[in-house]
């Protein structure tokens, strides 16, 4: 490790000298220390797991101190941190919300996107959900009282590079933001961007360089678009034993994002992809149902001295289904409530979708928003209605399906961004498409 003088000349090296000499001996370098995990360290250099971690604790600090984000809180300040955390287990932390820039969808999220906590927009491809990122992009940067926190938003993206371009679009186009004053109006200064093609990349730049961003430049945003690519990409070919490592790290990835929102009071926004699903247990929940009124009947039906000889049989196992087999508790009748999708007994007609990651990422996220779309089924016009729903989270009720008969909020994309389709302007994407 012959880097360690040159990249940190104030590290006690005296007080480590043991733990280095190991670890030089193996060939690793700074990087491999704050990148590596301890126990990888320790199969290379045979050292106690605990010292290991030591070294690299120390290393990462004299990292951020050389770089003027330490975390390390003074001795003054320690009473006042115990008193402050106390005080959250009490009283709840005041949620401040970032605007979508439109009155429905602001009031179907309850104000908007709440900080300190992690928020996952879903849908299929073409539904809108990078136009909603780019408009929180936007929106972040404006005042508390217009809908914004003052503070700048970071963009990692797994897939395309920013669309600097969409973003001047909405910028321009959109009569609110254009009609704000120079001062309080967003710009393109105030997003920072960064690409991560592959898992490796994005572990490191979430674990260690996003923690820096956000204390140098005041971040209130932080948008991963999308948060399944990069572990399709990596997990989807392999075998299904390694499923579970992959739901170990969408833990340690969940718990990191929680702890980056909770810790500096931002927004953590992912988007995530969907997969098909098939098979739809609605038709075997409905036939459950029937059959269950059909043996309502009967029960009213038979006469009551009739009954008597069964009740007084010994009772079967056999001839009744295993409480931990019950419909209700199968994975394809609970996702109903959490994935967006099939919660509509009367929406047959409708392909199923489930978000990517599945049933483990779901349990790291505060909210969920789905995105729907929809084929425009009339003679002689071509286009899509949209629709947003809340699934849970947002403070705020579930809105049902996303159609409009159950109180989702309809939408369209437009170059200003995205806006609310009120009961007048229903028709108004439909009417633009037959003039096309």
């Amino acid at each position: 490790m012959t880097d360690l003088i040159r990249v940190l000349p104030d590290f006690p090296v005296q007080k480590y000298s043991n733990l280095i000499a190991a670890v030089e001996s193996r060939g690793l370098t700074t990087t491999d220390l704050i990148t590596l995990d301890p126990a990888e360290i320790g199969k290379r250099t045979h050292l106690p797991l605990l010292d290991i971690k030591r070294l690299c604790t120390a290393v990462l600090g004299s990292l951020h101190a050389d770089l003027g984000v330490s975390s390390n809180p003074s001795s003054t300040k320690q009473p006042h941190n115990r008193l402050r955390l106390k005080s959250t287990f009490t009283t709840p932390f005041p949620t401040s919300k970032i605007s979508t820039l439109d009155p429905q969808i602001d009031s179907a999220l309850s104000g908007g996107i709440p900080t300190s906590q992690v928020t996952e927009v879903t849908g299929e491809s073409g539904a809108g959900k990078t136009q909603l990122l780019l408009t929180l992009l936007l929106s972040v940067q404006l005042p508390p009282s217009h809908g914004g926190l003052s503070r700048n938003a970071l963009y990692i993206s797994t897939e395309a590079a920013l669309s600097t371009r969409r973003l001047s679009q909405i910028l321009n186009s959109n009569p609110y933001l254009s009609s704000l004053a120079p001062e309080i109006r967003p710009s393109l200064d105030g997003i920072i961007s960064t690409c991560t093609p592959d898992l490796e990349s994005q572990e490191h730049i979430l674990t260690f360089q996003v923690p820096v961003e956000i204390a140098r430049r005041n971040i209130g945003l932080v948008v991963v678009d999308s948060i399944a690519a990069n572990y399709r990409a990596e997990f989807d070919h392999r075998s299904g034993s390694n499923m579970g490592a992959r739901s170990a790290d969408l833990v340690k990835l969940g718990m990191h994002l929680r702890d980056l929102a909770q810790k500096h009071d931002l927004a953590v926004v992912v988007s995530n992809q969907v997969a098909d699903r098939f098979g739809d247990s609605s038709s075997f929940f409905s036939t459950s149902s029937r059959q269950q009124q059909q043996q309502q009947q009967q029960w009213n039906k038979t006469p009551a001295s009739s009954l008597r000889g069964p009740l007084l049989s010994p009772h079967n196992h056999n001839d009744e289904p295993d409480g931990s087999h019950h419909p209700a508790l199968a994975l394809d009748h609970q996702q109903r409530w959490f994935t967006g999708w099939g919660d509509d007994p009367y929406a047959q007609d409708h392909p199923l979708k489930t978000p990517s990651l599945g049933l483990v990422w779901s349990t790291q996220i505060s909210g969920r928003m789905a995105l729907l779309r929809r084929p425009v089924q009339r003679s002689g016009v071509s286009g899509w209605r949209r629709w947003i729903k809340v699934v849970w989270g947002f403070d705020a009720p579930s809105t049902g399906t996303g159609s409009e008969e159950r109180g989702g909020v309809e939408f369209e994309v437009w170059t200003g961004g995205l806006r609310g389709v009120g009961p007048k302007d229903k028709g108004r994407g439909q009417k633009k498409a037959k003039e096309e």
